[in-house]
This record gives structure tokens, C-alpha cells and sequence, in this order.
């Protein structure tokens, strides 16, 4: 049987189109509009977050800020993180607290449990209340610095190093036994042990303030930044800095 080419061409114009199944239209539409929404709602996301964790407490820059003191200046740490954590990550390597953050380092003096001793006529236990609670003195601190900013329309962090470098002692005594006699001898203190002892006065005096008192922890941390910040001879840091250096000096 023989067929015309005019007939073989109408047969192929005849045969129906297999229309497109729904799921292929759709997955067809929704790789047209990806590219047009993802990446701008990506972008903006992403500047802000990273805007957002730069504050400190997502309130206060750190940015800029140092100390004026030279030989406190390479071990303050300023990170750019809304709440300073580094979850001990560096605790074997050398000259590990140079690498935390100073924030951070007040924190961990406020979480002792008190001295079991007596302090200017007072015996501070507190029984391990705050022994182990980072996120609560985290929040005590935060609002300690909100008290700061009300008081002074400073920058607390900045308000916090003013503090730490007039509470850091130069000079401190040390026992010497020579000859079956023991006796001090004036010393001089190296800078990462001039901001330890600088932050645990600073914390030890709000521990004090607020120890059986209406005053909370947060006011008295605030009082006691503010007045270090401005050397007052009212500040529990500065006069043990003064009574320190005073006998270190009769020592030499």
C-alpha cells in the first residue's frame, strides 16, 4: 500500500501535544522567581545580624575604644560579640585571659561565692548563689551598665576601662626570708596581674555593697564603676590601690 507524502505530513500535524503535568509547571515557576526574591532578602539578613552582634549587649559599640594606659593596652580584650562568651576554648594556651574578654573576665570575679573572711568589718558568704551562673550575673552586669549610661551619658565600656586603669596598682609588697628573718620587699606588679587585681577589687566591692543591703547588685557595680572611673578616694578599688602602693613604698 503506498502513501503520499501530503498524507504522511497531515498525519504528524494530527498527533495531539502531551500537555505539561501541574507539578512541572510549578517547580518551572518557582525556579523563575528564586532568583529574583532569595538573594535580596539574604543579603539584608545577613547586614543585619552582622550589625546587630557588633554591640555589645546589642546596645553599646566597643569599637575604637582602649585604654590610656600603654602597658594595660595589649591585655584588654574588646570582642565584637553580643554576649562575650568563649567557653574556655583557649584555656591551655599561653597567656590565656590576654585573649578574653574583659567583660567577660568581670563576669567570672562576680560569680565568686565570697571570701569566708572579713573585709573592711565584713564577713561576705554568699553560700554559692552565684557560683556557676554565668547567664544571671551576665544579666546583672548588662543592667548594671544600662545604670551607668543613665548616670553618666557615657559609653559604660569605655566608663569600665576608665576604672580598671586608676583600681590597677603599680607597686605590691612580697615576704622575703633571709637569714631567719622574714620581711617585705617592694615589688613591681606585671600588667596582666595589675588588671586581675584591678577587676576582683571592682567586684568584690559590689559583692560588699550589696551584701545584706536593700542596694542590688547591679546599682552597687554601677556606683563603684562610676566612682573608679573618677579616682575618688569613695571607691573600695581605688583605696585598696592606695593603701597597696603606700606600703609598698615604706617597703623599699
Amino acid at each position: 500500500m503506498i502513501f503520499m507524502a501530503e498524507d504522511i505530513e497531515v498525519k504528524k500535524e494530527e498527533v495531539p501535544m502531551v500537555p505539561e503535568s501541574k507539578h512541572a509547571q510549578v517547580v518551572a515557576e518557582s525556579t523563575e522567581e528564586q532568583p529574583r526574591r532569595r538573594p535580596v532578602r539574604a543579603s539584608a539578613k545577613k547586614s543585619d545580624i552582622s550589625q546587630h552582634e557588633q554591640l555589645l549587649f546589642e546596645k553599646y559599640d566597643v569599637k575604637g575604644l582602649a585604654a590610656d594606659d600603654p602597658s594595660l593596652v595589649a591585655y584588654i580584650k574588646l570582642s565584637k560579640r553580643s554576649y562575650p562568651n568563649i567557653f574556655g576554648r583557649r584555656k591551655y594556651h599561653a597567656y590565656y585571659l590576654s585573649h578574653v574578654d574583659i567583660v567577660e573576665r568581670l563576669i567570672s570575679k562576680i560569680m565568686r561565692g565570697g571570701t569566708g573572711r572579713k573585709i573592711s568589718g565584713k564577713v561576705i558568704r554568699r553560700k554559692g548563689a552565684l557560683q556557676g551562673k554565668k547567664l544571671k550575673v551576665t544579666h546583672i552586669l548588662e543592667e548594671a551598665f544600662d545604670l551607668i549610661q543613665k548616670k553618666t551619658n557615657k559609653n559604660p565600656v569605655q566608663v569600665l576601662l576608665e576604672a580598671v586603669q586608676n583600681a590597677a596598682p603599680i607597686e605590691d609588697t612580697t615576704r622575703v626570708r633571709y637569714g631567719g628573718i622574714s620581711y617585705n620587699v617592694a615589688v613591681g606588679i606585671s600588667s596582666q596581674r595589675r588588671l586581675d587585681v584591678a577587676l576582683r577589687n571592682v567586684a568584690l566591692a559590689g559583692l560588699m555593697s550589696s551584701f545584706k543591703n536593700k542596694k542590688t547588685l547591679a546599682e552597687a557595680l554601677a556606683n563603684e564603676i562610676i566612682l573608679a572611673s573618677a579616682n575618688s578616694p569613695d571607691s573600695y578599688a581605688v583605696k585598696k590601690r592606695v593603701e597597696v602602693e603606700r606600703i609598698a613604698k615604706r617597703a623599699r
